[in-house]
């Protein structure tokens, strides 16, 4: 498994998720000849009929994009006076339900119900925190807090330092601002000073000084990274990712792996995370639902494609095999085809 993320010979060069223009890479594309108002009756008719006809419910929800059904959303209220997701729940139940709301959520709204999630009841969930902070772009991060703001009247960073601590807040906290550097040309002679710096801290050093990876990693720009990270190789004669796993611990090395995995490549992350979220006793839904539905207007045909390297199945097969009902049709429907 290491082998994909030692190679790091044309990481250089390769497109990145975090600049990935909305819906070139994603499985659900806008419908053509699309009709709020007639899609919103479909749904109504399916929903009040006798038993829900969960088909329609998949078809219609799963062949528009995010947008297309907020405007279903709004035609919905206004043909029956209530609201499409209190119906949803009303209707359907467990995992489905859950998906279903969750696709007719907008995006920011619904990363930001998962970090509330995340920090609310006893023990925070730190690693939705750190996938979702370690793989969204400065502009998705914004949006999370201004949604955030808007449903609590809090501040995001608040409220994330009263549920983390140490190292790892620091780190969390520096990635929840969205402000990583977003400058497109690489400073070679900067990086290969980063990663003699991280060297000094890490490797080279009797205890590790976390502050300096924190620094470079989570304010850096995704371009000036990667050569970092090819740097850092040449100096130390060991991926930054081996040496984080080896110099560390917990949830800031976690954290620190996240970041560096991303960096790399997100579609190989998120493939890492789905094809654990379904292996062995039981399926993490939660995991599941998260990374199909918010990748799927942004890069889940690249996530498909990492997926089928590595693990020489496709993601299609693993759903499949692993989910059953409506449920795993409506799952089927989002991945789209096999590979």
């Amino acid at each position: 498994m290491a082998s994909l993320w030692d190679d790091l010979d044309s990481l250089v060069n390769s497109p990145s998720s975090f600049s990935a223009k909305n819906g070139e890479r994603g499985t659900i594309k806008p419908k053509a000849s699309f009709d709020a108002e007639e899609d919103a009756l479909a749904l109504k008719d399916a929903i009040e009929g006798i038993g829900t006809k969960e088909k329609i419910l998949i078809d219609i929800l799963t062949g528009r994009s995010n947008a297309q059904r907020q405007l279903i959303c709004k035609a919905y209220e206004e043909a029956t006076g209530r609201t499409l997701q209190k119906d949803l729940k009303g209707d359907t139940s467990g995992d489905f339900e859950d998906v279903l709301v969750a696709l007719i959520t907008p995006p920011a709204d619904y990363d930001c119900h998962e970090v509330m999630q995340a920090i609310k009841g006893a023990g925070t969930k730190d690693s939705t925190l750190i996938e979702i902070f370690a793989s969204r772009s400065n502009q998705q991060i914004k949006a999370i807090r201004d949604s955030f703001f808007k449903e609590t009247e809090k501040q995001l960073s608040d409220e994330l330092e009263d549920e983390v601590s140490g190292d790892f807040s620091k780190a969390l906290l520096l990635l929840a601002e969205g402000n990583r550097d977003e400058e497109t040309t690489v400073d070679t002679e900067k990086a290969r000073e980063d990663a003699k710096t991280l060297y000094s801290a890490g490797e080279k050093k009797w205890g590790t000084d976390e502050s300096k990876f924190i620094d470079i990693l989570c304010k850096g720009s995704i371009p000036q990274l990667r050569q970092t990270l090819v740097e850092y190789k040449n100096v130390s004669g060991k991926t930054l990712q081996q040496s984080i796993e080896g110099e560390m611990s917990g949830e800031l090395e976690e954290l620190l792996v996240a970041v560096v995995k991303c960096v790399k490549s997100i579609p190989a992350y998120f493939a890492e995370r789905l094809h654990e979220s379904m292996k062995g006793g039981g399926t993490d839904e939660s995991i599941l639902n998260r990374i199909m539905v918010s990748r799927s207007e942004i890069d889940l045909l690249d996530i498909r494609a990492e997926f089928k390297k590595l693990y020489e199945h496709s993601l299609l097969s693993a759903i499949e095999s692993d989910l059953s009902g409506e449920y795993g049709d409506c799952m089927k429907a989002i991945c789209g085809g096999d590979d």
